[in-house]
Parts: C-alpha cells; structure tokens; sequence
C-alpha cells in the first residue's frame, strides 16, 4: 500500500486542475493505494462533485493557509503551519504518507523540506531534477540541478551526479547510466573553475562518467544524466520548453497554411500526434527534489490535470525502489571510499 500526498492548493491552477488530475488518477491507483489532497475542504469536495473519481481512494486533509509565488519561501514555511504545503510535509516526515507532490512556490518547497525533512546524510544541497524529452528512441534524459541551487561547488555537481544516477537505475530501470558534464567544450581542459573541478571529480568517481557534453549535444547525447549548477540548468529547461513550444506552433502553421498542406497533415497526424508527446511537459511526471529526506516531487507551476494524473501514477516507483534510503548509500559509501583514499595518500607519503 502507497498513501500519495497531493498539495491541492500549490500552482497557477490550483485548485481546479490539481483536483481535476487526482480525480483521473484515482481511477487507475492499485486496489490499496491511497491519495491524500491537502487543502481547503469545501473547494477540493465541491471540485470532486464534478469529475468522475474513486472516492474510496481519496481522503481530504483540510488546511486553512496557501503559501503563494509572491511569498518568501523561509517566511512562509516557518509562519503558514497550517498551509497545504506545510502540512503534507509534515505528514511526510511522520511517515503518514509515503511520497509529496506540489505544483507550489519552488523556494518554498525546497525550503519546507529542507526546514521540516532534512538533508540527507553527506548531501551538501539538495537538487531538482527534471527530465528532458527523449530523441531517437533513447529513455527520457535526467538534468539536475535545474532551478534549485544558482550557485554551485565542485562537490555539489558530484553529489548530483550520484544522485541521478541512482534515479535513472531505480525509477527508469537504466543499468550503470552514463553521466555527463554541461560545459563550454567537449575537451577536458575546456570551462570555467567549477566544471574543471567537477571534471576531475567525477572522472575518479565510480559513476559511469563519459565526460563533458556541449548544450547543442545534450538531445542526441548518450548520457542518461547531464549534471550542471541551478543556474544553468533552469535556462536550459525553460529554453528547451520555449523552443518546443515555437517549433509546434511554426508547424501547426505551416501544415495548414494550403489545401495541399492540409491534406499532407491530416496523413500524418498520427505522427504528428506523436511528435506532439515528445514535447509534452505533462507526459513525464514530477520532478524530484534529490537529496532530502523524503520523496517530494515537484511539478510545473502551470501543471494541467493530464501533468498531475501522470505525477501521481508515476511517483509509485520512487516509493517502491525506496530511491531516499538508495541514495544515502551510495553517498555514504562514496564518502567512506574517498576517506580510504586519502589515507592511503597519506600513508604513502609516510611511507616515502
């Protein structure tokens, strides 16, 4: 049995489309899964009456405060106890439910699980992790960090690495992903001093390393992780969902801009349809926060019905690969690993 949380209250189209997806996807929860909606009660039960749900399946924990974009993420957390966001946090860490979902204030989620949950042990900071449309066939591609840390170190982007690795084996099934660095240059020596540095780390850590990737490579790379500081990586989505965006509207424009394109595109609308999916934010579920205890996932502030439904279905495989405790093995062992190292440079140097 899975008990999913749901922050009903957290994105631009809260409460509606929030309730909306969880109304589908209780339709398709396993026989003893449950959905908690953390939220006002009266508008998440006056929704509910009006799309087909399991009611069986889903249980309304009433809050009274929304914490907002325009609030301060710390501010908010620490005054708003009662807020949707706040308490489906809180009923994580007590164990009350098995895995969080919000559409809500990204500081503000990131925040609440640094306050509420915690780190976890050896992880420096906590990163986003959002994956990227596939190309030729390949699975879907993890980047992190993508929003949630600016400002990076050296060991930070190794910890991510780790991190996603150990969510692209778990959650997608990929054996011994391989890990890639976002920088200028393909070239080792390429970069400024935090990818030099993260270069040299993780090319004398255990992880399938291949190296640095140039941005114009990531779609057809073959790494599974691409790893790079928040700044960066939040251009990069946002870039990648713009591009999409235009590249679909220039196409439904050019498809139907004559009689003969029309019928070229009534031919191949089923690929058409298809290439659509592939740029489809809503198809891929939720983006983790790695590195906190416990399994939140974020979802796009604007998330439609079809986004949370799918975030939902899919957060049972963070749950059940128990990713969190995963996690903190492999960190814990990566740290166990680098202190042989530098005894053994010491000794060898006593030796000498």
């Amino acid at each position: 049995m899975i008990i999913i949380g749901l922050d009903a209250m957290g994105g631009d189209n809260a409460p509606k489309e929030i309730v909306k997806g969880a109304a589908q996807a209780s339709l398709k929860l396993r026989e003893l899964d449950m959905l908690y909606l953390f939220g006002d009660e009266h508008q998440i039960g006056e929704l509910l009456t009006k799309y087909n749900h399991d009611m069986d399946k889903i249980r309304i924990i009433h809050t009274t405060e929304v914490i907002t974009n325009n609030d301060k993420p710390v501010k908010a957390v620490r005054r708003k106890t009662d807020s949707s966001l706040v308490v489906g946090l809180n009923y994580l860490k007590d164990e009350k439910i098995d895995v969080f979902i919000s559409a809500g204030n990204t500081g503000a989620i990131m925040s609440g699980s640094l306050l509420i949950l915690g780190r976890i042990r050896g992880i420096d900071r906590p990163a986003l992790a959002t994956m990227l449309p596939p190309m030729k066939g390949k699975t879907p591609m993890l980047l992190l960090d993508s929003g949630a840390n600016s400002e990076c170190k050296p060991n930070n982007l190794s910890e991510f690495a780790v991190m996603g690795s150990v969510y692209m084996n778990k959650v997608m099934g990929i054996k011994n992903p391989a890990v890639g660095l976002i920088n200028i240059g393909s070239e080792e020596t390429k970069g400024n001093t935090l990818t030099k540095a993260a270069y040299e780390r993780l090319s004398q850590s255990n992880l399938n390393f291949i190296g640095n990737i140039e941005s114009r490579q990531i779609p057809d790379s073959p790494a599974d992780v691409v790893v790079c500081d928040g700044f960066t990586g939040n251009i990069i989505i946002k870039y990648t969902e713009g591009l999409g965006m235009a590249f679909m509207h220039i196409l439904k424009e050019k498809m139907t801009s004559g009689f003969f394109a029309k019928i070229g595109a009534s031919l191949l609308m089923d690929k058409l349809k298809e290439l659509k999916g592939m740029f489809d934010y809503s198809e891929y579920g939720g983006a983790p926060f790695l590195g906190v205890r416990g399994a939140v996932l974020k979802t796009h502030g604007s998330a439609n019905a079809n986004a949370i439904k799918n975030t939902i279905l899919k957060s049972r495989a963070y749950v059940e690969n128990n990713v969190v405790k995963t996690i903190h093995d492999e960190i814990l062992k990566m740290a166990e690993e680098a202190e042989d190292s530098e005894e053994a440079l010491l000794q060898d140097s006593l030796n000498e």
